[in-house]
C-alpha cells in the first residue's frame, strides 16, 4: 500500500499527532493508499518553514532566471514520469486515463509558462512614472507577496496545485499547499519533482489532512501574507472572513453555474457534442461546467432527442478501462451529494429526458449516469445551484434577449458560452454576458495564457495569463529626490498671514 508524508522545510515527514488518512479508488471503492493527516502543529510547522525562507532564504532574492531554471526541471519531470502521474491520477480521483494525461501536459505546461513569464517580467524592469515635476524621480516596483497559503480542490488534483504553486515559485513566494483530503496523492509527487529540482528547504511546503483540521488553521494562520483558494462558494465564504480579520491578501475561485446559449442556426450535431464536453467532461465535476443549456424553441425537442441518443451511449467504467468516457464520480459523499440533487429537480417538476441512475453492471464504485432535465422550473435548485455531477438542464427561449436575460439570471459568473452561425449575434452575447470567461461555438477550452476567473459569487481575482502572475506580486512605489535640487517644507510664500488680532487661549 501506498504511503505519503508531509513535506515540510525540505523534508518528508509524518504527521506530528502521527494520524493518516484512507485514500480510496472510487471506481472499486478499495483503499489503496494512506497519506499522513496533518494537523495545526503541522500547518504551523510548514508556515514558519515558509516565513524562514521567504525573509532569510534565498529563493526571493534569486533572479527570475535561476527560479526559472527549477520551475523547468519540474515540467520535465512531469513529462517524463507522466503516464505514472495520469495513471496515479485516474486510481485518486477517478477520471479517464485520456484526461489524466491532458491535466499533467496541462500541469507541466504552467510550469514552463511562468518560468518563461517571470523572466520577460524581470527583463521589463521597474515602471518609470513622470509625475510632472523634475525634482522627482519615481519608479513602480514589483515584489513577491509573501507566504501564500494555497487550498485547493479535487476534481483536478495536480493541474489546480500547478495554477497556484507555478506562479507563486516563479514570482519568488514561498508556499504551503493543502490539497483535498479525497485526491492527495499527485501533489506529493509535485512536493518530490520540486526537492529533486533543488528548491530550497521552506520554499514550498505540504500539509495533507482534512479541512477542518488543516485547511482552516492555514487559513487563520497570521504567518501566510496572501491566501489563494479554489473550492465552494461556501467554503470560500469562510477563507475569505478568515482573510479579512487579518486584512490579508485573497484569491477565491468559487465555482458557478454556467449558462450554454444555442441558437437555431447551429449545426446540430456539432451543439450536443459541446454540450457534452461542457457537462459531462471530468464527470461534471468541473466549476465552469456549462450545465444550464438555453435552446431556441426551433430546435429545442430535435436537440433533446439527439442528447438523449448521445448521452446512453457514453461509455462508463473505470477511468482506466478500454474507451471509457466517463468514470466514476469521486466518493461516495459527492455520489449521494448528486443523487439528491436528482431527486430534488425530479421533485420540483423538471422532466426527467435520460439517466439519473446507477449504470446497469455496476454495482461497485460512484458511477452514475449521465443525466439529462428539460422543462426544468428556473427557481428550482437544480437550475440555480451547483451540482458537480454529470447533470444538465435545458430549457427553450424565443428571443435573443430573453436568452441573455437567463443566462444572467444567476448568482454566478464564472462561464458562459454561445453558439451559434451569426458572427455579430455571437459576439453581441459574449459581450453581454455577466461572466468572467466566454466562449463562442465551443465550450470548456482553457489555455494557460488567458486569465481564468469570475464575477459575481464566483469569485475575487484570476488565475492564469500574467494576470495570475501578477497576483502573486506586491506593487511598490518608490520616489527620489534630486538631493541638487532646494527644498523648503514651507515656503516663506506659503507661509500664512498673522491674524489681525491674536487668537483667544481660553
Amino acid at each position: 500500500m501506498l504511503e505519503r508524508l508531509l513535506y515540510i522545510d525540505g523534508a518528508f515527514v509524518p504527521a506530528a499527532r502521527g494520524g493518516t488518512l484512507d485514500v480510496q479508488d472510487p471506481a472499486c471503492e478499495e483503499v489503496f493508499a494512506r497519506a499522513a493527516a496533518g494537523t495545526a502543529a503541522d500547518v504551523d510547522a510548514a508556515v514558519a518553514a515558509a516565513r524562514r525562507a521567504f525573509d532569510q532564504g534565498p529563493w526571493p532574492r534569486l533572479r527570475a532566471a535561476e527560479r526559472a531554471a527549477l520551475l523547468r526541471k519540474v515540467a520535465a519531470a512531469m513529462r517524463a514520469e507522466q503516464e505514472q502521474l495520469a495513471r496515479l491520477e485516474v486510481r485518486d480521483n477517478g477520471k479517464p486515463l485520456k484526461e489524466a494525461r491532458w491535466d499533467v501536459a496541462d500541469a507541466a505546461f504552467c510550469f514552463d509558462y511562468y518560468a518563461e513569464l517571470a523572466e520577460q517580467i524581470e527583463a521589463e524592469g521597474e515602471a518609470a512614472v513622470d509625475v510632472g515635476d523634475a525634482r522627482f524621480a519615481c519608479r513602480i516596483r514589483r515584489e513577491p507577496v509573501g507566504v501564500v497559503g494555497a487550498i485547493t480542490p479535487w476534481n483536478f488534483p495536480l493541474l489546480m496545485a500547478a495554477w497556484k504553486v507555478a506562479p507563486a515559485l516563479a514570482a519568488g513566494c514561498c508556499v504551503v499547499l493543502k490539497p483535498s483530503e479525497l485526491c492527495p496523492l499527485s501533489c506529493t509527487e509535485l512536493a518530490r519533482y520540486l526537492h529533486e529540482a533543488g528548491l530550497p528547504a521552506g520554499a514550498f511546503n505540504l500539509v495533507t489532512g482534512l479541512g477542518a483540521e488543516a485547511g482552516a488553521p492555514l487559513a487563520e494562520h497570521p504567518g501566510v501574507d496572501k491566501l489563494a483558494f479554489t473550492g465552494s462558494l461556501a467554503t470560500g465564504a469562510r477563507v475569505m472572513a478568515a482573510a479579512a480579520r487579518e486584512s490579508r491578501n485573497v484569491s477565491l475561485e468559487l465555482g458557478g453555474k454556467s449558462p450554454l446559449i444555442i441558437f437555431a442556426d447551429c449545426e446540430l450535431d456539432k451543439a450536443v457534442q459541446w454540450l457534452q464536453f461542457g457537462v459531462f467532461w471530468n464527470q461534471g465535476q468541473v466549476c465552469s461546467a456549462t450545465a444550464r443549456v438555453l435552446v431556441q424553441r426551433p430546435l429545442y425537442e430535435a436537440l433533446l432527442a439527439r442528447l438523449k441518443a448521445a448521452a446512453e451511449a457514453i461509455r462508463i467504467g473505470p477511468g482506466d478501462a478500454e474507451g471509457v468516457q466517463m468514470g466514476p464520480l469521486v466518493s461516495a459523499a459527492q455520489h449521494a451529494k448528486v443523487r439528491e440533487a436528482i431527486a430534488q429537480a425530479r421533485r420540483s417538476g423538471a422532466r426527467l429526458v435520460s439517466g439519473g441512475g446507477r449504470p446497469a453492471g455496476l454495482a461497485r464504485g460512484h458511477f452514475l449516469q449521465p443525466t439529462v432535465f428539460a422543462d426544468v422550473p428556473t427557481d428550482s435548485f437544480i437550475w440555480r445551484e451547483e451540482v458537480f455531477g454529470p447533470v444538465v438542464c435545458v430549457n427553450p427561449f424565443d428571443s435573443e434577449a430573453e436568452a441573455i436575460a437567463l443566462a444572467n439570471d444567476s448568482r454566478y459568473g464564472l462561464a458562459g458560452a454561445v453558439m451559434s452561425a451569426d458572427p455579430a449575434r455571437c459576439d453581441r452575447v459574449a459581450r453581454a454576458l455577466r461572466a468572467g470567461v466566454v466562449w463562442i461555438n465551443c465550450s470548456q477550452p482553457t489555455f494557460t495564457q488567458l486569465p481564468w476567473g469570475g464575477m459575481k459569487a464566483s469569485g475575487i481575482g484570476r488565475e492564469l495569463g500574467r494576470q495570475g502572475y501578477e497576483a502573486f506580486l506586491e506593487l511598490k512605489q518608490i520616489t527620489r529626490f534630486d538631493e541638487r535640487e532646494d527644498w523648503n517644507w514651507y515656503p516663506a510664500d506659503t507661509v500664512p498671514k498673522a491674524p489681525a488680532t491674536e487668537p483667544s487661549t481660553t
